[in-house]
């Protein structure tokens, strides 16, 4: 299925995208890094699903159920109309938070159906056998690495491999699926239709809950709330970590090589995240972020980088990349990848992303602790005597390190918030030499990071090359956004990378990064566009801009990476990245419209 045509369920610890025809596609247990039990989106020979839906020819509608993540898939036929309600329950039991239970319900609304289920698991990417059993009424698959037990209020037939079931329903009855992770003291558990009941009105108490603690009342709530769901579906409960999305390889462009794990916490993402949350109201999660930092970071390191790029959700440093040759790819896009060899490139914008977030979180949540300005100090250290010198980028290309603006803009960033955070706490800081670092920058980007030739500025030093990375720049309040360069900037990327409201990172013809094949316009640029439009006085182009942006999102207001030459979304979805841009656009540009 088109990877837009998926919906995502998750208890804050795992995911699971649930296709417009029925079928979990991709689940990964016990955790969002876990080897997959269904990726049939990336093979579906080989990768594993369960099917779910009526046994005849149908329409399909799919949404959620209104202010929650809980899934609702929708199926019309000539003799009557059924759903399933789709979701995870989440508690905060620690043993019970272990069982990860994915609740499937089918619901007759109207008329009789026939329905069919097969429940075909894959472990470990499909490449670990296993086996199935009945016992006490309960069907459980065993693997090596990992044990789940099905439990079904209609009757299931099994092959030893897979489980499948034949069942009718008429109008008002309801049929419940629910597979759990069991092993050591989870043992297999019933859902009988009372219990399913019970979770499923305890899961919508616990979203809208969570949802009404947001303070935006703009206008794009619906597309804004939404966008918060899906942010905080991305969060890792037991550590405050934030992934950069629930899947991997999904491509940037079919048939193509970019295909990347997305399963970890990006540092500059997750800083984002937290920007965009606390802009919202939910100091929680930014909280536990601040914790994830604390307890999981080194960023004491004598003498070497003190930041990743990225971390593992449990704050692991070590993310090795391998290919799975066995599995096809997403319509043959090939390969599939498992770990990021990016995590040890060098990526000087992270501390920028980084400490801006600790200096909201400092302002709009509560203040840090002495630990952490201690940790903030050592941060802008390294950076003072490290901002100079070439890097991967925020686009983590692999063609070479290069002097990209973008990296020197968000090192001022880091040394300017946390110079603020100082003066407004009072703090000690080496203010006279911070500051002169800090303006060093300054300089050094308008006379090398800006063309004559192109009226713009550049992507990196005393070059020609446009990259949408730098509409960060009046964002980040490095220059006003009326500044006649940033103007003729604006227009420049207009001119260039801009088609129909749509936003390219950069031209890879250009700028060779290392890699074959083409790519999409990049989402997050397309918002940051937006912004720098209403920020330069021209609100009209930016809310059409927006509005163009919005009618870009699938059926359930999720976005992946990238959209396609034919308005297809492509790459890792939904990405977090995205959405946060979004509620950033949606709440600067309302401030502008008034």
């Amino acid at each position: 299925m088109p990877i837009s045509e998926h919906g995502l369920i998750g208890d804050l610890r795992s995911a699971a995208l649930v296709g417009t025809n029925g079928t979990i596609d991709w689940y990964c247990c016990p955790r969002f890094d876990a080897p997959s039990v269904f990726a049939s989106i990336l093979d579906a020979e080989k990768g594993g699903s369960f099917e779910l839906a009526p046994d005849m020819p149908t329409r399909t509608k799919q949404f959620y159920f209104p202010d929650t993540n809980v899934l609702i898939t929708r199926f019309f036929a000539d003799d009557g109309v059924g759903e399933i309600q789709d979701f995870m329950p989440i508690t905060d039991d620690s043993r019970e938070a272990d069982r990860h239970r994915l609740i499937r319900r089918v619901v007759c609304v109207r008329g009789s159906l026939p329905f069919h289920a097969r429940i075909a698991p894959r472990f470990d990417y499909g490449s670990q056998p296993h086996t199935v059993r009945t016992e006490n009424g309960y069907t459980v698959f065993d693997s090596s690495p990992l044990t789940l037990s099905l439990t079904s209020s209609v009757p299931v037939e099994s092959d030893g491999r897979d489980v499948w079931s034949l069942f009718k329903l008429h109008e008002g009855e309801t049929a419940v699926f629910a597979l759990d992770r069991v092993g050591g003291e989870l043992l297999p558990q019933a859902c009988p239709l009372a219990m399913a009941e019970d979770l499923f009105e305890a899961t919508v108490r616990y979203w809208r809950r969570w949802l009404s603690k947001s303070r935006y009342r703009g206008r794009w709530r619906e597309m804004v709330h939404r966008s918060a769901l899906t942010l905080k579906l991305l969060t890792y409960v037991p550590t405050g970590a934030i992934v950069a999305a629930p899947t991997t390889s999904l491509p940037e462009q079919i048939g193509g090589e970019r295909n990347w794990d997305y399963r970890y916490v990006w540092i500059r993402d997750a800083a984002f995240c937290v920007y965009a949350l606390l802009r919202l109201g939910f100091t929680d999660e930014a909280k536990a972020f601040m914790q994830f930092l604390t307890e999981h970071v080194c960023i004491s390191c004598d003498g070497a980088e003190p930041l990743q790029i990225m971390y593992g959700i449990d704050g692991r440093r070590e993310l090795p990349e391998r290919e799975l040759h066995e599995m096809e790819g997403y319509l043959g896009s090939a390969p599939v990848r498992v770990g990021n060899n990016a995590v040890g490139q060098l990526q000087l914008d992270i501390y920028g992303a980084l400490i801006d977030s600790i200096y909201l979180y400092d302002k709009w949540g509560e203040p840090i602790s002495s630990e952490q300005w201690d940790n903030v100090c050592g941060l802008v250290e390294w950076v003072c005597g490290n901002w100079d010198q070439p890097d991967e980028g925020i686009w983590e290309t692999r063609g070479g390190r290069k002097n990209f603006l973008y990296s020197r803009l968000m090192c001022w960033v880091a040394i300017e918030r946390a110079m603020r955070i100082a003066r407004r706490r009072g703090l000690p800081a080496d203010m006279v030499r911070w500051g002169a670092v800090r303006d060093a920058i300054y300089r050094q980007i308008m006379q090398r990071g800006w063309s004559p030739e192109r009226m713009a500025f550049v992507q990196h030093q005393d070059d020609s090359v446009l990259d949408a990375a730098v509409l960060m720049m009046p964002l980040a309040k490095f220059i006003s956004p009326t500044d006649p360069k940033w103007l003729s900037t604006l227009d420049a990327l207009g001119d260039e990378l801009v088609s129909d409201s749509l936003v390219y990172r950069y031209d890879p013809q250009a700028s060779p990064d290392g890699l074959r094949g083409e790519e999409g316009t990049f989402s997050i640029c397309s918002f940051w566009y937006v912004e720098a439009l209403a920020r330069a006085g021209r609100p009209d182009e930016a809310r059409l801009a927006f509005e163009k942006m919005l009618t870009y999102a699938n059926h359930l207001g999720l976005y992946a990476e990238e959209i396609g030459h034919t308005g297809e979304q492509n790459g890792n979805f939904p990405q977090a990245f995205t959405h946060l841009s979004l509620i950033s656009a949606a709440f600067n540009l309302d401030k502008t419209l008034g």
